[in-house]
């Protein structure tokens, strides 16, 4: 991999998960790290026809995630090349598909980008659990999620556990021009909302039972439920199954399908008119 760190700060960390993903997959294009000043700067990538760009913010290049974020995100790099479904699908088109001539609230509209954006990273994961070890991540979905849950509507003040500075947004980054952006998704619930926080249960726990990551006594299991039963409206059973069993290599047909499943279940019950 031709890797290039552009702007003063830490290497190490991206040196690093570029060998650990050399040992088992390539990239063609060259990756060019661009270390942000901005603590808040979401670490996602952009897709061009000559090359990657990692964007990570010092602070999160300095932290304990950042070789397993810049992992995480070169496996994404790779999904791209590859043309996996789950990267080159239209998120605009599925919702259009699923949700032509109904009426969807903003919020839930836009959670239905983060449920497309779990998905690509189930298959990044796919890659990144194949060369890298597991436990940060658990560590993280753990952490991330007692966050969520602790900040939830109605939930007693105080300090919840510290969040990743590796998080990322709800809406869809796709570029319009000749890039493809992709963000860091790995933030358990922005915004604590508790539907969208048990569909996010849902992922954490699909993720790490795909990868055999927990035991059945892992409080990952608490959490999760503590979660489902804020949302009753969700079926989380449903979507961790959906998550947990996505097929490792779906045609563009069946890879759409379950996407718009998801969307027509998540936004189930209708609401506003959305724009």
């Amino acid at each position: 991999m031709d890797l290039r760190v552009q702007g003063p700060g830490p290497t190490a960390p991206f040196l690093g998960a570029r060998d650990l993903f050399e040992t088992e997959h390539e990239l063609s294009l060259p990756v060019y790290v661009r270390l942000r000043d901005d603590p808040d700067e979401r670490t996602w990538a952009g897709h061009y026809d000559d090359r990657h760009v990692l964007n990570i913010s010092r602070q999160a290049a300095s932290s304990a995630m950042a070789r397993e974020l810049a992992l995480h995100e070169f496996a994404h790099m790779a999904r791209y090349e590859e043309s996996h479904p789950s990267h080159i699908q239209s998120t605009e088109e599925v919702l259009y598909l699923a949700l032509a001539g109904r009426s969807v609230e903003r919020r839930k509209l836009a959670h239905c980008y983060q449920i497309a954006n779990h998905m690509k990273d189930i298959y990044a994961d796919d890659i990144t659990l194949t060369v890298g070890p597991g436990e940060k991540l658990l560590a993280y979905l753990e952490s991330s999620l007692a966050a969520a849950i602790a900040d939830r509507p109605g939930s007693p003040p105080g300090p919840g556990p510290a969040s990743s500075p590796d998080a990322g947004s709800d809406s869809d980054p796709s570029s319009r021009s000749r890039s493809r952006l992709h963000p860091q998704t790995r933030r358990i619930s922005p915004s604590a909302d508790p539907d969208i926080t048990a569909v996010n249960a849902a992922f954490a726990l699909a993720l790490a039972e795909r990868h055999d990551l927990l035991e059945t006594d892992h409080r990952l299991y608490d959490l999760a439920h503590a979660a489902a039963m804020d949302a009753p409206g969700v079926d989380f059973e449903g979507f961790k199954h959906r998550f947990r069993e996505l097929t490792r290599e779906p045609d563009s047909s069946s890879y759409r399908q379950v996407l718009v499943d998801a969307t027509r279940s998540y936004t189930s019950g209708g609401g506003t008119a959305a724009d």
